[in-house]
């Protein structure tokens, strides 16, 4: 199991404030393709590559600066030692083929699976 897993799993379930740095209808500053969704890092953390645990906010559909809502899964890359957390409103439902599709954008370049919905 990846060090990234392991992190973040301990988020599944719990209340997590995200900063977005990469707000919905942003683009990305290297690759240039746009955000469909608010994108972003959870401070104080530290992931495998030296960064903080990136975050997709689901389930919101105006830009965000900041967010604290509930992580509902695990977006795990089998190729990428880089997973990343699913974090929407309190209450909202998504399966893992809606969070697939949200995060296609970025996703459909990786072996990605959702765990823990």
């Amino acid at each position: 199991m990846s060090n990234s897993l392991e992190l973040a799993k301990g988020f599944l379930g719990v209340q997590v404030k995200v900063h977005v740095d990469r707000p919905l209808g942003s683009r990305h500053p290297e690759h240039g393709f746009g955000y469909p969704v608010n994108y972003g890092y959870v401070p104080g953390t530290v992931a495998p590559d030296g960064e903080p645990l990136d975050a997709y906010v689901l389930g919101v559909s105006e830009p965000l600066v900041e967010f604290t809502g509930v992580c509902v899964a695990i977006i795990h890359r089998r190729d990428d030692d880089d997973d990343k957390l699913v974090v929407v409103p309190a209450g909202l439902r998504l399966t893992g083929e809606q969070i697939l599709a949200a995060t296609h954008f970025q996703e459909q370049f990786f072996d990605s699976v959702v765990l823990g919905r």
